[in-house]
């Protein structure tokens, strides 16, 4: 396959996530612009790996869900809400390694 096509597949499981979530049209457009400027924000974070991203994009997306509610349509809210539970994630983990 060439690796174009390989990249264009990349990371698309997380996105479904969002796309798929059982709230309302204005929640998950939210939800999904918050997760598009997150991702922007951290993307170089995580190297070219595309196991590494698939991973980063699904905690974002599992991040953002887990905030989320019904009406929640204040992307900067969710945004913002995201990126400090993935902080969170990374203190923990890293916590727990040079423990």
């Amino acid at each position: 396959m060439p690796v174009g096509r390989r990249r264009v597949g990349l990371g698309m499981k997380a996105r479904r996530l969002i796309d798929g979530a059982a709230w309302g049209p204005e929640t998950v457009k939210a939800m999904g612009e918050a997760f598009d400027q997150a991702w922007t924000e951290i993307a170089g974070n995580f190297g070219d790996s595309p196991v590494e991203i698939e991973v980063a994009r699904s905690k974002l997306a599992n991040a953002m869900l887990s905030l989320a509610t019904e009406g929640s349509t204040d992307v900067a809210a969710l945004k913002a809400g995201a990126l400090q539970a993935m902080a969170m994630e990374y203190r923990r983990t890293r916590l727990a390694v040079s423990s």
